[in-house]
């Protein structure tokens, strides 16, 4: 009877959903409705899932998102990403299409620090395309690759959407951290790989440039490393610090938070502009916190219904290859992918998902990363595409349409795929790292 009733509040989130109801009211909704039909009390219903609720928000774990996103907000506005995206550029001015390619190494580091790729989305925009721009780069090259290497954002640690993972499944959040390394950078030099590829197949698309770097003066030199080597210095801080021990997550959430305040005072944040930030990490995190803790409710509905030994009985009694099962939960992300957001996405999947994974063999951090790849691939599917969507407000040229951003941003799409299949066929690629640190 419970996983029949369970089978009935997911159709009716479902419906919800699909009729514009917010996420988070739907979960709350289909969680309460669903135990309050179980148990047959109200009273009881709505005590257990206050109970749900204050649990899970008192979770310490739960404070390294603010302080995360609070990090990424000033490093974004401190001017450090363009001081970052200039050291790239004279790095790599040797190779064919330097502003993508330095445009993803920007970005590379620069998620290191922001944990959510729309920050990124939204600097690199204004920062890089205008350069690609005026070099004569082609306007769906110059925006795919500052849509697609914003991606790495939710990958290289430390990602908001491995911590919601992490939450989710009470798996460390310092393993999936670590263990998103080496995806993250097999990922970026898959990005570069094309990028030089196609500069060389298609020169048109990326022109060479024999033009000469600006000459900074002494003092504009000394912003730039400040900015730059700042940025290095904080990723050594906070990931440095949860690789040989010295933090927990929360811990390196808050050094972090304070490395980003020293780096925005010395490159001359004033106080308003350190109250914006600080601001805009509440604007971020706050619908974040409210999904997670419907979402804990909605974990619940699923543990007293018994649904996910349900719906892994029905799974596994079809009898098909596990490969096959995957790559159906594939599917399912890449078309939730094109409706509602990421972290939306694992709330309302990864309670069903990572166990029957774990039932069918994978290894739980490998299926993490997997996971994480492939609903980072919706951020660049239509129609929603938050992503796309984002590089379209921010950049500075408005004639660039949506059509032009998706249609750049494809051969990143099926990248990300790609390297989301090479980390489940070979684990150790995620799985090495936590092994050897942790």
């Amino acid at each position: 009877m419970g996983a029949d009733i369970v089978l009935w509040m997911l159709a009716l989130l479902v419906t919800l959903i699909v009729m514009g109801v917010h996420i988070g009211i739907a979960l709350a909704l289909c969680s309460g409705l669903g135990v309050w039909l179980m148990i047959g009390s109200f009273e009881a219903a709505v005590s257990i899932m206050g109970n749900t609720a204050y649990e899970a928000v008192r979770k310490d774990v739960f404070a390294v998102i603010p302080l995360f996103v609070l990090m990424g907000d000033i490093i974004s506005r401190s001017g450090a990403a363009g001081d970052l995206y200039r050291i790239c550029d004279r790095g790599l001015k040797r190779l064919p299409g330097r502003l993508a390619i330095a445009t993803i190494a920007g970005n590379t580091v620069f998620a290191a620090v922001t944990g959510v790729s729309i920050a990124a989305a939204a600097a690199f925009s204004r920062i890089a395309y205008p350069e690609m721009k005026k070099l004569g780069y082609k306007d769906t090259f110059s925006v795919g690759a500052v849509a697609g290497s914003a991606c790495l954002g939710m990958l290289i640690p430390p990602s908001i959407l491995l911590i919601v993972w992490a939450i989710l499944t009470e798996m460390s959040v310092g393993a999936l951290f670590i263990a998103g390394i080496i995806p993250g950078i097999v990922l970026a030099l898959l990005f570069s790989g094309y990028v030089v590829t196609a500069a060389k197949l298609r020169p048109h698309v990326a022109p060479s440039s024999n033009q000469d770097l600006v000459i900074l003066s002494s003092e504009e030199r000394k912003q730039e490393l400040i900015g730059g080597l700042g940025i290095v210095g904080l990723i050594f801080l906070v990931i440095g610090g949860l690789w040989f021990g010295l933090f927990t997550p929360t811990e390196a959430a808050g050094f972090g938070a304070i490395g980003a305040l020293v780096i925005g005072l010395v490159k001359g944040m004033r106080k308003a502009e350190l109250m914006d930030a600080i601001l805009q990490a509440g604007r971020t995190t706050a619908p974040i916190m409210f999904l997670l803790i419907t979402a804990q409710m909605y974990s619940r509905l699923l543990a007293m219904g018994g649904a996910v030994n349900f719906i892994q009985s029905i799974f596994l009694g079809l009898g098909a290859d596990p490969w096959i099962i995957l790559m159906i939960m594939a599917v399912i992300w890449i078309i939730l992918g094109m409706l509602v957001d990421s972290v939306s996405i694992i709330l309302l999947t990864v309670p069903i998902f990572a166990p029957l994974a774990m039932a069918l063999g994978f290894n739980p951090i490998a299926f993490a990363i997997f996971g994480i790849l492939v609903i980072e691939a919706g951020l660049l599917t239509p129609p929603f595409g938050l992503l796309v969507y984002t590089v379209k407000g921010a950049l500075p040229d408005k004639t660039v349409s949506l059509g032009t951003i998706f249609k750049g941003s494809a051969p990143y799409f099926v990248l990300i795929l790609v390297a989301a299949m090479l980390v489940i066929a070979i684990p150790s690629l995620a799985t090495w790292l936590p092994q050897v640190m942790l």
